[in-house]
């Protein structure tokens, strides 16, 4: 039983994990990895072995071999020092080698094997027991070697017949049928295995004249046997590692004659084992001078070098180390990073760039219209708080106008003179996100700018801060934005030092953050962080005496974009607008009003109802009656009484468009994950 440490529980600690778990002679002592929630502890602790974040208690284990696979040199300097003498540690680099080895290894075995059977077969071989009889069956013969496996003296059994004295032998069944009998195992009384020949002996004229039995103890050669079964396996297991890698890996000899690729290889180069194996190091490449033979050359690896691969020219970044064994060079081994994934990111950072709108404020309160209650006094909460540096939540369905009352804080406040930067946090991936907001050193990951780049908070410091769909950050980005609201300080991507800032923070979010705290989406310490001036901005359908002044605003704006002399709003129409729901609230009356006022003629002056486009021509005094009788709305709060609304609401539309869940959240004016939510929330998720 071979007993095992594997340090890295990283994708390659997990993979090997998986592959040693299930061999029979191997025993995994443990598996330890610096970080907790390393995926390899995880599935460790499932399969009851121990684990831990420091390699450095285990080492004075009893430990056989140790397999390094972290990819971290100083780790593997570190065990290396500190291991016990017998240990034998293997880094993941160096897996080719031992691919090589149990190679060699295998091909020693075969022919040590083959020799044995040869020497089966020499009657004169002292090493083999010899029993031979005559005509008679009576023992003629009975060598040392055969006394020592049969436990028996020569002088015992000389003369006497071998059917009596040697036990299940057949010498005498080969002297009368006079066929050999080769290669047959057989079990002794004592217990040992042996392979024997028994082989009838003839005279000049052909005919039988005696018989020999040649026998050997195959224990040893059995127990050999089993060692290269396990060799085998492990062979296979490493090899297995090797093609489920995602690095494409290349080794040649010490002559730079191809070894081993691979799955990985193929894919980034299009070159297969027939185009590469046992041709020259520069076979694959098409721009470029051949690493490998660079490595064979000054025995000194090479890092981070571009090249082109293969006959597309596959852009590809090289790392070729030299394989030595003994002081002795034995070949390279390179790894190949494929660069096209460094250029969708890069094309998938610009995308983020163009997303992220950088600019000066553009409203004011004067542009925002609402004599409602309700928006009279989310108006009086954001003028108030304009005033002051606490940091603001604004909450609101989609559409409300949550950005145009960002803008005019900044406005109002005395910041209004600095840069105003607002950030879509639902739009940009969680990776790019991070060095967006916070920047990044030089050198902090493949692509970054030389000299690094300043974060948008750094950006803003001074100003304000703009933070969208502030309910979409994952988790671990709201750890990270938490500890800048705490500290006012920033450190960038790579980085070390703390860089302090002055930035007002505006976030919003059309997430009821109260039920996502409950279901474990949000962090409720950044929930409080962001929660001090919280101001709701009513949706369309519970300020319906604000429709008609927005409707005159819109249609004054689209008679300048659209080029029309639309003078005026309908009865009728107004009506029509007042019925409406608006689940897309402001943004969805823009919408409506805009396609209007495209299909007018330049002579008219009024728009109609038949200029609408179809809507729910429900009034509210039906919808009240049908959704929410008095008697069922008594005694209930505001809240559950608008929860109760919002619900039927989302009854309606699943079933006007039969359960399609992606067209309903387009008619609802809201995100599908929102409308799922949603759908969570009120318990008709299987509705």
């Amino acid at each position: 039983m071979h007993k095992l440490l594997i340090v890295g529980a990283g994708q390659g600690g997990t993979t090997l994990l998986k592959m040693l778990s299930h061999m029979e002679r191997m025993k995994i002592v443990a598996v330890v990895d610096e970080r907790a929630d390393a995926p390899g502890l995880k599935l460790a602790r499932s399969l009851g072995i121990e684990v831990g974040t420091d390699f450095r208690p285990y080492l004075s284990s009893d430990i056989d071999v140790i397999l390094e696979a972290t990819g971290d040199s100083a780790a593997y300097e570190e065990i290396l020092c500190l291991k016990q003498e017998k240990t034998v540690l293997i880094p993941g680099t160096f897996t080719a080698i031992i691919m090589k080895l149990i190679g060699e290894r295998d091909d020693l075995i075969a022919a040590l094997t083959q020799n044995q059977r040869e020497r089966e077969t020499m009657l004169n071989s002292t090493h083999d027991a010899i029993i031979a009889v005559n005509r008679q069956g009576t023992i003629t013969l009975f060598n040392k070697a055969a006394e020592r496996l049969m436990g028996i003296q020569a002088d015992e059994v000389l003369g006497t017949a071998v059917a009596e004295r040697i036990p299940n032998t057949r010498l005498h069944i080969v002297l009368e049928t006079g066929q050999p009998e080769l290669n047959q195992e057989q079990v002794l009384p004592n217990q040992t295995r042996i392979i024997t020949n028994r082989v009838p002996v003839r005279d000049e004229r052909g005919e039988v004249a005696g018989a020999v039995a040649i026998f050997r103890d195959i224990t040893d050669i059995m127990a050999l046997a089993e060692e290269v079964t396990d060799l085998k396996e492990l062979k296979s297991m490493l090899q297995a590692i090797i093609d489920s890698s995602d690095e494409a890996i290349s080794v040649v000899d010490a002559k730079g004659n191809g070894l081993l690729i691979n799955p990985a290889y193929t894919r980034i180069t299009g070159l297969t084992r027939h185009d590469v194996i046992g041709k020259p190091a520069t076979v694959d490449i098409s721009e470029g001078e051949s690493m490998h033979m660079q490595v064979l050359k000054t025995k000194k690896p090479v890092r981070g070098v571009h090249m082109k691969l293969g006959s597309k020219r596959k852009d590809v970044v090289v790392n070729v180390a030299p394989v030595m064994v003994d002081g002795e060079l034995k070949g390279s081994v390179g790894v190949i990073h494929d660069v096209s994934e460094i250029k969708h990111l890069t094309e998938e950072l610009e995308k983020a760039h163009r997303i992220i709108r950088t600019l000066e404020a553009k409203y004011t309160f004067e542009d925002i219209i609402g004599f409602s209650d309700p928006m009279r006094a989310a108006l009086e909460q954001a003028q108030k708080a304009a005033l002051t540096p606490a940091t603001v939540l604004l909450r609101g369905e989609s559409g409300t106008g949550k950005e145009l009352f960002a803008h005019a804080i900044h406005n109002a406040s005395s910041r209004k003179y600095k840069q105003f930067v607002r950030v879509n946090c639902a739009a940009i991936s969680e990776n790019l996100l991070e060095s967006e907001l916070f920047g990044y050193e030089e050198g902090a990951f493949t692509g970054a700018k030389r000299g690094g780049k300043r974060g948008l908070f750094e950006e803003a410091s001074g100003g304000t801060i703009f933070l969208d769909e502030i309910g979409e950050l994952s988790m671990s980005m709201q750890v990270k934005l938490l500890r800048v609201l705490q500290e006012r300080e920033v450190v960038r991507v790579g980085g070390t030092k703390a860089i302090e800032i002055d930035v007002r923070v505006i976030a919003a979010t059309h997430v009821n953050l109260e039920s996502a705290i409950q279901a474990g989406r949000f962090r409720e310490d950044l929930y409080y962080r962001l929660h001090v001036v919280p101001i709701y901005i009513p949706p369309l359908r519970q300020r319906l005496e604000d429709i008609h002044p927005l409707a005159m605003h819109l249609v004054r704006k689209y008679n300048q974009e659209y080029g029309r002399n639309v003078e005026d709003i309908a009865e009728g129409t107004l009506q029509l607008l007042y019925a409406y729901q608006w689940p897309g609230n402001v943004r969805e009356l823009e919408n409506v009003l805009g396609r209007a006022m495209i299909l007018k003629k330049l002579s008219e002056r009024v728009i109609q109802p038949e200029d609408l486009p179809p809507l729910e021509r429900r009034s509210r005094q039906t919808d009240h009656q049908v959704a929410s009788p008095r008697a069922e709305s008594a005694g209930k709060t505001l809240k559950e009484a608008m929860d109760e609304a919002e619900r039927a609401h989302i009854l309606r539309e699943l079933a006007s468009v039969k359960g399609n869940r992606t067209v309903a959240a387009k008619r609802l004016g809201i995100s599908i994950r929102n409308l799922y939510y949603k759908l969570d929330k009120y318990g008709i998720a299987e509705e």
